[in-house]
């Protein structure tokens, strides 16, 4: 079943898929007027709290929008992701993953922006948005709205099932190899080793595993239980300190290195545009795009649907405003944070160094090389951090989700079993289930994208009246 799954999951998450995620971006790009590119400054803006009014309808400000939804994409991609890219696609993919980004810039604009202006605002003055809603009313009342209330269900079902997988139980997993790594001896203590002879089942628990799980449980109960606003809190602190902690880490690496920068990038470069054949006959340049981009999607979810969920809470009128503040997550999470895990590992050569290792194994080396053996703790630290915060923000996706689909009262109880599927991932068991997440992951993406293209003139033209009134000072 297990190799079933897998192999399912490679299909989704194949040339097709990652051709509609980029392509995407390259369409909305151009319809938004390259945005990305030309309001990168306003956006900073936007996050600073030029704009910002309390009395605005929405739960949290554009700055605890943004980093609740950077805690749920800075995660075990921006270490392990990163270098399976390198291991399997060359440095060239690093190019792609940059590419990626830049594109995916576009989508974050585009998504979050449409999860504001069909938001609703509840009674309490909480917001509730995110693709199902922006589906099921942006298709109007015609005879497109059955079409869009399909879409719509099928967009919350599948991040329903996705947020207990890829946002809880594999980074609750991720959790306990980060910690591994400072206490090996805990790793290796095993509990007891069970056969449920009946059953034909064999359990293997182990005591360092369950208690973390048991920590972690607790600590994000006090989270999660406090809702956006208190999710919010949370990440305006732990993301700027875990990105800096990791940045300001990479970069001591990369002055100690810095004269094998020029080469780094060099090879980036070459890989990127590479038309030799590599192994198995394959062009190298398909091959680093191919896990480039993987990788990018991966790490930055640009047009998985997930994001506008949280901006979508965001005190503000405008839809616009928001989108430009949603922007600066894939700048921020893969040409910054990503970037700094690929040079570290290219500066220290650690892939020739260990030729077996892939994932947060060859991270943690190439961080181990680069400072004298002190680099373990700076993956441990950055996988625990990295870990926790998607936890945290995945749990918010999941109960907007969970009340689309059953009502207010269901979230409480979303909250439950996922705080107790927390222990499950930490102790590494439901294997099966973190398949089926995967797949539900690339899945969620499907209706979201259609939605993007369908109502993209609508984003364009709210766009273009936007920066209008932005250049002629209205909002001064």
């Amino acid at each position: 079943m297990e190799e079933m799954l897998s192999n399912v999951s490679n299909i989704v998450w194949g040339p097709v898929m990652i051709g509609l995620l980029v392509g995407t971006g390259l369409y909305l790009t151009i319809r938004i007027g390259f945005a990305q590119f030309l309001y990168l400054r306003h956006a900073v803006h936007c996050v600073g709290g030029r704009y910002d009014h309390l009395n605005d309808a929405g739960d949290i400000s554009h700055f605890r929008a943004l980093t609740t939804a950077l805690a749920a994409t800075i995660g075990t991609g921006n270490i392990a992701g990163v270098a399976t890219a390198i291991v399997m696609g060359g440095p060239g993919a690093i190019f792609w993953m940059w590419i990626t980004a830049l594109v995916g810039m576009a989508t974050k604009f585009t998504s979050c922006s449409l999860a504001v202006h069909f938001r609703r605002i509840h009674p309490d003055g909480s917001a509730s948005g995110g693709p199902m809603y922006y589906l099921k009313y942006g298709f109007g009342t015609g005879a497109a709205a059955p079409i869009g209330a399909v879409l719509a269900v099928m967009f919350a079902v599948f991040a329903l099932i996705a947020s207990f997988g890829i946002g809880n139980m594999v980074q609750a997993n991720s959790v306990v190899d980060g910690l591994r790594y400072i206490f090996p001896a805990g790793w290796q203590q095993q509990s007891f080793d069970m056969n449920a002879a009946p059953l034909g089942l064999h359990f293997s628990l182990n005591y360092f595993a369950l208690a973390v799980g048991l920590v972690l449980l607790f600590f994000s109960a006090l989270v999660i239980i406090g809702g956006i606003k208190r999710i919010g809190s949370v990440t305006a602190i732990l993301v700027p300190l875990m990105s800096v902690f990791y940045v300001l880490g990479s970069l001591v690496v990369l002055v100690l290195k810095f004269d094998r920068l020029p080469s780094c990038f060099a090879s980036i470069f070459a890989g990127a545009f590479d038309l030799k054949s590599v192994a198995g006959g394959s062009i190298g340049m398909l091959v680093a795009m191919r896990y480039g981009v993987a990788r990018g999607v991966f790490s930055n979810e640009s047009g998985l649907g997930s994001a506008p969920m949280a901006h979508a809470a965001a005190k503000t009128p405008e839809m616009i405003r928001e989108g430009f503040v949603a922007m600066l997550e894939p700048f921020i999470d893969t040409i910054i944070i990503c970037s700094m895990t690929a040079l570290v590992i290219l500066a220290t050569d650690a892939v020739s160094a260990n030729p077996d290792l892939t994932g947060s194994s060859l991270t943690a080396s190439a961080f181990e090389i680069g400072l004298f053996g002190l680099g373990k703790y700076i993956v441990s630290i950055g996988l625990v951090l990295f870990a926790f915060s998607t936890i945290i923000s995945w749990s918010y996706y999941g109960d907007r989700c969970a009340e689309y689909l059953f009502g207010p009262a269901a979230i409480r109880w979303y909250r439950y079993v996922y705080l107790v599927l927390i222990v499950f991932g930490a102790v590494g068991g439901l294997r099966l289930v973190w398949s089926l997440a995967d797949i539900f992951n690339a899945l969620m993406a499907v209706p979201n994208l259609i939605g993007l293209l369908v109502l993209a003139g609508l984003v364009a033209r709210k766009k273009k009246d936007y920066t209008k009134r932005l250049k002629a000072g209205v909002f001064e």
